[in-house]
């Protein structure tokens, strides 16, 4: 058996040894790939070599455009002008880039207000320049999203990173009377461009219809469509059923025309009072 490492997308297998010392099409993404001879006999397997784990793990430089995923963890930016990211989410980059903290002010009285009331923790740092850059949110996984003229609302603390030409707002959900400390707060992005956004696991796309609500976890809750308004419920029964403490089941109930995406995990956003 010969090692077959694809440079192009990553693929990395053993092949029979007929392939060995020629060139062959990869039959993932069809990129041509020169096949070395087989290990000859007392010499040590080049599997698990040092240049096999570059090989393996190198940096595809697939240059497409402005967003792309250099793996299903790690998000790579073309960069040459401006975009926003997530705090802390830079991972590594090449060539020059400045990062920016948001200034207080840097968005207006207005949203810094409503940061004030939501308690929306979501810090974004501006990237600026020319080079690649590599982001990632504590190995969650990355999906792209490609807005047309269209609007989404993301939970603040799943949003990777978006370009500087969306348009942006924080929105409230109204709290039920005592349920919540802070209620809840997701992030509006419309318009066109760019964005990126994190899940624990693979994501799972819910269609919503007037006749169809869908009833979600807030914790496990990532994103909805710009034109759904949810709200928030409370269940006792839920509760019980779920072996909760103390406290309300709290619930967000999405109903009209679109979807909303869920995530195998819940996160913590806030607290109840």
């Amino acid at each position: 058996m010969v090692l077959f490492n694809c440079n192009g997308c990553g693929l990395s297998k053993e092949i029979a040894d007929k392939f060995a010392n020629k060139s062959v099409n990869c039959p993932k993404c069809k990129k041509s790939v020169s096949i070395g001879g087989p290990d000859k006999p007392g010499k040590a397997n080049n599997r698990y070599s040092i240049s096999d784990f570059v090989s393996r793990t190198a940096q595809k430089d697939r240059g497409q455009g402005l967003f792309e995923l250099e793996s299903n963890r790690l998000l790579e930016i073309n960069l040459n002008g401006m975009v926003w990211t997530k705090m802390g989410s830079m991972v590594a980059y090449l060539g020059g880039i400045k990062f920016t903290r948001e200034g207080i002010l840097e968005h207006g009285v207005t949203k810094l207000l409503k940061r004030a009331v939501t308690g929306e923790g979501t810090t974004l740092t501006k990237a600026e320049g020319k080079g690649t850059l590599y982001l990632a949110d504590f190995g969650k996984k990355i999906s792209i999203l490609n807005l047309q003229g269209e609007s989404i609302c993301v939970n603040g603390n799943d949003l990777l990173a978006f370009e500087g030409n969306i348009e942006w707002d924080i929105k409230m959900i109204k709290k039920v009377s005592g349920m919540l400390a802070g209620g809840l707060f997701n992030v509006n992005l419309s318009g066109n461009g760019m964005i990126a956004i994190t899940t624990h696991h693979d994501p799972l796309t819910l269609s919503v219809s007037s006749n169809k609500p869908i009833i979600t976890d807030p914790n496990a809750t990532v994103a909805w469509s710009g034109s759904l308004t949810p709200e928030l419920k409370t269940d006792i029964s839920f509760k019980t059923f779920m072996g909760r403490g103390s406290g309300e089941s709290i619930q967000m109930k999405f109903a009209g025309q679109g979807f909303v995406v869920i995530q195998p995990c819940e996160e913590t956003y806030f607290q109840k009072a």
